[in-house]
This record gives C-alpha cells, sequence and structure tokens, in this order.
C-alpha cells in the first residue's frame, strides 16, 4: 500500500525556482510512493478494465506539501508548453482538489464540472468559475486511463463557449486518450506515463470494445 504519512516531498523548499525537470522527478518519485497500489486479485478502474494497480491521485496528495508540488509541476509543463489560459477545471471528484491547486500555483480561476447538470436552483453544470466564448480553459483530471472522465468535462467546457488549449493529468496509463486529444487538436501534458512507474498500460478504449463486444464512450464528440 502506498505511503500517504504526511511527510514531505523531497523536494527543495521554496519550489518556484527548483528546474521543471527536477520537479517532475519529484512528483514522479511522489507518485510512486504515495498513490499507487497493488491489489491481487485484480480490481475494475472506472474505465471498465480489471487490474493489479490502482492510482489514487485523491489520497497520494492528500498532504498540503504534495499536492502543492504537482500542481506547481502541472502548471510549470503547461507554461513550458507555452500555453496561455485564464481557468482549469474537470470532472468532479478526479479534478477538484488539481483544479483549485493549480488556480492557486498560477494565481487563475478554477471550476469543478458535475456530472449531470444540477436538479434544483440554478441548474448549472458549471460550479466556480463563469466561462464561456473567449475563456481560454485547461483541462484536468487526475488519472487518464482511456480518458472518459476527461472527454466528458471537455464536452461540457466546449458546450459552454469555452475553448479547451490543453489537457493534463498526474498520470496516463496508455489507454488511448493521447491520440484522441491529438485527433481533437488539444495538447497533452503528463506528469507520468505508465511507464515512467514500472506499471504495464492499461487497454485501448477500442480494444477494450472489442473485447466486451460494445462501444466504449470516448467522448469525442461529433466534431472530432
Amino acid at each position: 500500500m502506498p505511503d500517504n504519512s504526511d511527510a514531505d516531498a523531497q523536494v527543495p523548499a521554496p519550489i518556484d525556482g527548483v528546474p521543471l525537470d527536477e520537479l517532475v522527478v519529484a512528483a514522479r518519485q511522489l507518485l510512486r510512493d504515495k498513490a499507487v497500489s497493488e491489489f491481487d486479485p485484480p480490481i475494475r478502474l472506472a474505465s471498465g478494465q480489471l487490474s493489479r494497480f490502482f492510482i489514487d491521485g485523491k489520497a497520494g496528495l492528500a498532504h498540503a506539501a504534495d499536492l502543492r508540488l504537482a500542481c506547481r509541476t502541472l502548471h510549470r509543463l503547461v507554461e513550458a508548453a507555452g500555453i496561455d489560459w485564464d481557468a482549469v477545471g474537470g470532472l468532479t471528484l478526479g479534478a477538484d482538489h488539481l483544479a483549485v491547486g493549480m488556480a492557486l500555483a498560477a494565481d487563475r480561476q478554477w471550476f469543478f464540472v458535475r456530472k449531470e447538470p444540477k436538479d434544483r436552483g440554478t441548474g448549472r453544470q458549471i460550479e466556480g468559475a463563469a466561462i464561456g466564448a473567449g475563456t481560454r480553459v485547461v483541462a484536468v483530471e487526475d488519472v487518464v486511463s482511456t480518458g472518459t472522465s476527461l472527454f466528458k468535462a471537455i464536452d461540457v467546457i466546449e458546450a459552454a463557449g469555452a475553448t479547451v488549449v490543453a489537457a493534463v493529468t498526474l498520470i496516463d496509463r496508455g489507454g488511448g486518450a493521447g491520440e484522441i486529444l491529438a485527433g481533437r487538436n488539444i495538447p497533452y501534458l503528463h506528469i507520468a506515463a505508465h511507464s515512467d512507474l514500472g506499471l504495464p498500460p492499461v487497454a485501448s478504449a477500442a480494444s477494450l470494445a472489442e473485447s466486451v463486444g460494445t462501444a466504449v464512450d470516448t467522448g469525442a464528440g461529433a466534431g472530432a
């Protein structure tokens, strides 16, 4: 089981002046130590696959110092790619802590995307920053396998009129999300790929659909 103790991440403080490559190394070690668990027998992931490895991007970053390191690293990756943005958000719950953390790291706005529109009051599906035409958005998800949650958030964000200028995650598990994002002309950045943590890739959305004999929702949208 991962070590979720309150020991600070092993990175110099303050972290603002630390080179990006050093931040990435420290963040990967943090995720490997605190976010990855191995199970026998395998457990079912949100994407539908069975895996012996479970990555918890919330419990793994429960300490403030660890969350600060991860969010600063994500912000710096976007900055290094030369991408300008106004707000960051994604589907609750996987995106919530990272959206707030990245907004604090970059002095930007944050928002959450509900899985369904609120059934009372305002009826909103997006909570937090008001996004719309002209808003440049970074879509975030803690861990991406086939990308179902990430794509659902992107579709809601684009339906609100905002432009998704990048998608980011802590860990990409190799399920084909990157190829789909490339087809939608959305830059995709992550702190670690599955191989960086010594993990096998998960099945792609296409191979998963073939194995179960049904379509898997990639959230690619009609214009993809």
